[in-house]
């Protein structure tokens, strides 16, 4: 019988295992495939929320609130500590372990029988998607080497918009079907198997390895920098400032918008949940999915001389997105809106794999799940956490005056917040070469203070 390999914290940084193209590639889609369960377990309630609305007698803030913030605000802060957790542990094992907490989470959803109970059990999902991403994008960077990173981590982000393809497919037709209880059953249970096929199949890469020799951090315990060091190395990116929020802000309108689309077709344009569904899975999924990984792709090819085109790839299409996103909610025929919708999503979903891609370049190997960590925090504290509850509150507010065409409003005023994300990601670009040099200072100080170290051991 085999053995298991070590984790990368007792392999020696000399013995990094090379894997096969086509490993490599297994293991990208297993972790899409877990980001896709993601999505779909947190998006599923979105397409639900109208006849959960009518079930439980909620307003569009409280909607606002079980789709955005009361999710956000736990995913975000649970993040940060499990970031540091997986930057000093396996990651494999804490992917596997969060996937079987938020599947059970989602599957318990169907359960509830009010709002807070339902609350609850969204915290929960938070709580356990809160160990996906970060360790995933360290994970990947090990397996992928700098030039190949956007795409590789833009593939990954697929996975959000398959899981809202599916989470609406799914939960359109199961809601039409059996009821909107059935649909958060039907979602969560398989994410069990997935947690199984992660632990047993994906092999916990060497940290680094994947890095010139030059950027190989040392990956002895007692060198690892510690919370203070990543946080200080992180505040010190002048760049990394202006992007973080600039994802942020991107978020907030494709969140906000995205979350309230179901809605805004049954209440404007008379959809019914199979059809809103169907046609959103079809639309924001396929669109969104190819934006994502165009956005990588184009990152690298451009960014191979002037790693810039990493935030203007980023900041031009989200600008594009908000006209584009005035024809889904203002032209009158239905048909056409959902030409409309399938560009906005799609070059609204530009920023996620070079944004990532980014911050991991800035970083050494040893903080990059913590660097990840506080981005999505910046990201899912303002796009998640504030998107969907501001446009229910802006909507309820006005309601009295607009009637139904209220939210139609409100998602206007949303996605208007698209055009501040691309300034901030252009500001982002004009700061990024003294970053570089100052992560070039960064990892000569912490491979000075490893030799100290190793020297003294000697």
């Amino acid at each position: 019988m085999s053995q298991e390999r070590p984790s990368s914290a007792e392999i020696p940084a000399t013995e990094a295992i090379s894997y096969s193209p086509a490993y490599r590639r297994y293991v990208l889609v297993i972790l899409t495939i877990v980001y896709a369960f993601n999505f779909i377990d947190r998006q599923i309630l979105v397409i639900l929320q109208e006849s959960i609305k009518a079930d439980m007698g909620l307003s569009d803030t409280q909607l606002g609130l079980l789709t955005g913030f009361a999710f956000a605000i736990f995913y975000v802060s649970v993040g940060i500590p499990i970031a540091r957790w997986a930057d000093v542990s396996n990651r494999r094992n804490i992917v596997s372990l969060a996937i079987t907490v938020w599947s059970g989470m989602t599957a318990l959803s169907g359960a509830t029988h009010n709002f807070y109970q339902l609350l609850l059990a969204r915290i929960g999902v938070g709580v356990g998607e809160a160990g996906g991403s970060p360790p995933a994008h360290s994970m990947i960077s090990d397996y992928y080497p700098p030039e190949q990173r956007g795409t590789a981590l833009s593939f990954y982000s697929t996975g959000v918009y398959f899981g809202i393809l599916m989470g609406f497919l799914l939960g359109g037709w199961i809601n039409h079907t059996f009821g909107w209880r059935w649909a958060f059953f039907v979602v969560g249970v398989p994410g069990i198997l997935v947690a199984l096929l992660v632990r047993f199949t994906i092999k916990e890469p060497v940290r680094g390895q994947s890095d010139p020799a030059s950027l190989k951090a040392q990956r002895d315990d007692e060198d690892k920098p510690n919370f203070k060091q990543t946080m200080s190395a992180l505040w010190q990116l002048r760049s990394f400032r202006f992007f973080s929020v600039a994802a942020g802000l991107a978020a907030f309108t494709s969140y906000g918008v995205g979350n309230f689309l179901p809605s805004f077709l049954m209440r404007s344009h008379g959809y019914d949940s199979l059809q809103a569904g169907t046609a959103l899975a079809l639309i924001s999924g396929i669109g969104g999915m190819v934006g994502t990984y165009l956005g990588g792709y184009l990152a690298d090819k451009l960014g191979a001389k002037d790693q810039r085109w990493y935030l203007w790839i980023s900041a031009l299409p989200v600008f594009i997105s908000f006209p584009l996103m005035l024809g889904t909610l203002f032209y009158p025929h239905s048909s056409l809106i959902l030409g409309f919708l399938f560009f906005s999503t799609m070059t609204g979903a530009f920023y996620l794999g070079p944004t990532i891609a980014i911050t991991h370049s800035l970083l050494p190997p040893m903080m990059r799940a913590m660097g990840s960590a506080v981005l999505f925090f910046i990201l899912n504290l303002i796009g998640l956490g504030l998107g969907p509850l501001f446009a229910g509150v802006v909507s309820d507010a006005l309601a009295p005056s607009l009637g139904t065409d209220s939210l139609r409003y409100s998602l206007a005023i949303t996605a208007s917040i698209g055009i501040i994300a691309a300034a901030a990601f252009t500001i982002a670009a004009a700061r990024l070469p003294g970053d570089q040099q100052r992560r070039s200072k960064l990892q000569a100080e912490l491979e000075e203070a490893a030799a100290q170290l190793q020297g003294s051991k000697a």
